[in-house]
């Protein structure tokens, strides 16, 4: 094999190396597994989210220890603009650049509309939508500046369709959407893209503990509840994996993905087919 040859194959087999990705919301569930995939690819990570320091600490090493890139952890507090804005301005100290953001930071409440509590409501779209903003104004100058960027919206199926007691939620990723056309359109002649995954349930311990809830709470197995309450919108009947997840993120990253923008792709085994 030629040196060209074996460059073309270390590339394709870490297509990230080089880059630095910033993935909020990623201390545990689909961020983490979406971090884990982009450090696979070659990625350096920055890691974000609340969570035990201790344990945070061994996630980070484990990362770097599997994949040999450079991984760092920030604590800033999605809610709050200062807090992200000292994220992204230590990111591109710590790492000298930021090629990939993931912004995957959000929180959930169910509530009737007309009794859905205002500060839920507030807080929702800060995590949810407005982060997301702060991240992106925040991150497209060193983008810019490397004439390379990819943000990757996580939103849900939920910014596509709607279902009843998630006013906030709808409402707040529906804007993640509408943000992420946007910021393709704004950005499109820069070497920068912008869009949206939008899963429908995916398998994670937030949702296994959902799963058990709901099956003590209405007398039925977990299998109902699965097959009937959860998935009763998927027309494949299964969860999407967070590694699933973390794999369509490192496409979007990639040179490959270097003319879709502005979409937002649904990972919800047709729930938005109907």
């Amino acid at each position: 094999m030629n040196i060209q040859a074996k460059a073309q194959g270390a590339k394709a087999a870490r297509p990230l190396a080089g880059k630095v990705a910033l993935v909020t919301g990623s201390t545990s569930g689909i961020g983490l597994g979406i971090a884990r995939a982009l450090a696979e690819a070659g990625s350096a990570v920055v890691l974000n989210g609340f969570g035990v320091v201790s344990e945070i600490a061994k996630v980070r090493d484990r990362i770097e220890a599997d994949y040999g890139v450079k991984v760092s952890y920030s604590s800033s507090d999605m809610s709050r603009p200062e807090a992200i804005a000292e994220m992204i301005a230590a990111t591109i100290v710590g790492h000298g650049r930021l090629d990939v953001l993931v912004n995957n930071a959000g929180i959930q409440h169910v509530a009737p509309l007309d009794q859905f509590p205002v500060e839920k409501w507030d807080a929702i779209f800060a995590i949810n939508l407005s982060s997301a903003f702060h991240t992106t104004r925040l991150a497209l100058p060193a983008m810019r500046q490397n004439k390379f960027g990819r943000i990757i919206n996580i939103a849900s199926a939920h910014g596509l369709v709607a279902s009843p007691f998630k006013a906030a939620y709808v409402a707040a990723k529906h804007g993640i959407v509408g943000l992420t056309k946007v910021a393709a359109l704004e950005t499109a002649e820069e070497g920068i893209t912008c869009n949206a995954i939008c899963p429908g349930y995916v398998y994670t311990p937030l949702v296994e503990a959902q799963i058990d809830g709901q099956a003590k709470a209405h007398g039925i197995s977990s299998e109902a509840v699965i097959h009937d309450v959860l998935l009763a919108q998927q027309p494949n009947k299964r969860f999407a994996t967070v590694e699933e997840l973390g794999a369509l993120t490192v496409f979007l990253a990639s040179d490959a993905a270097a003319s879709i923008t502005g979409v937002a792709l649904p990972v919800d085994g047709g729930w938005t087919a109907h």
